[in-house]
């Protein structure tokens, strides 16, 4: 029977990798991007050069009835989902004081909102088909927060409450729940650090350097493909640093 894994924000960074990641063990990819069309449409095309079948969305995912479209379209075309791993997300760096309320709400709506959307949507597959996996991209700021970051540590806090709740929901129909809590990881999200305060950041990190994208893609497969006893898991790759 075919597979299918959805990837939430995968024109780049941690979604593009999981993306490829995932094109070599299953056999249909649902991507999605917000912006970035032609980035999108250059995955796809990778993903499809592997052999494997792509459908990509471009749209607002925190925007419920886009992802009912993109839900919809993509049971109509593959029949099922096996994976969701939602990715998509985005950062705010600066003094709380600082955030307007149309800020917050953008990240919250980007960041949690649309875990809920991606998870209330594939849900009801999942548990006819009495299987599935969801997967979380989270962040080491949702355990502890950071100064300048509240928002976005109070949304990624928010989707690891979320993914530990669901999975006890969601355990009777044999579906598991996880996220990955990530530590700094070398994507466009943090091009807002200088070269120095990059720097400053790695001597911090006992591994001594940011994490790639692939690695974060590499434990989301490790995290699919473990025994289903393995669910409600915050599962925290940040070389040590916390």
């Amino acid at each position: 029977m075919h597979t299918t894994a959805i990837i939430t924000g995968a024109s780049r960074g941690i979604g593009k990798a999981c993306a490829l990641k995932m094109a070599e063990h299953f056999d249909n990819i649902v991507i999605n991007s917000c912006h970035n069309k032609d980035a999108l449409h250059n995955v796809k095309k990778e993903i499809e050069e592997k052999g494997k079948n792509c459908l990509a969305f471009v749209g607002d995912i925190g925007d419920y009835d886009f992802v009912k479209s993109m839900i919809s379209e993509t049971i109509q075309e593959y029949k099922r989902i096996n994976l969701l791993i939602n990715n998509a997300g985005i950062s705010y760096v600066g003094l709380l004081t600082d955030m307007t309320i149309d800020d917050w709400n953008k990240l919250i709506q980007t960041n949690l909102t649309s875990v809920f959307n991606c998870c209330n949507l594939t849900v009801p597959h999942m548990v006819k088909e009495k299987s599935g996996h969801i997967i979380n991209i989270s962040s080491m700021w949702g355990l502890n927060g950071a100064s300048c970051e509240v928002a976005y540590s109070a949304s990624k806090g928010g989707v690891n409450a979320f993914t530990q709740a669901l999975a006890k929901e969601l355990a009777p129909s044999n579906i598991s729940v996880n996220a990955i809590a990530c530590g700094a990881v070398d994507t466009e999200m943090n091009s807002c650090f200088s070269k120095e305060e990059l720097n400053v950041l790695c001597n911090d990190i006992p591994i001594g350097r940011l994490a790639t994208p692939k690695e974060i893609a590499d434990t989301v497969y490790l995290i699919y493909n473990s025994p289903a006893y393995l669910t409600g898991e915050i599962i925290k790759i940040d070389g040590g640093y916390m």
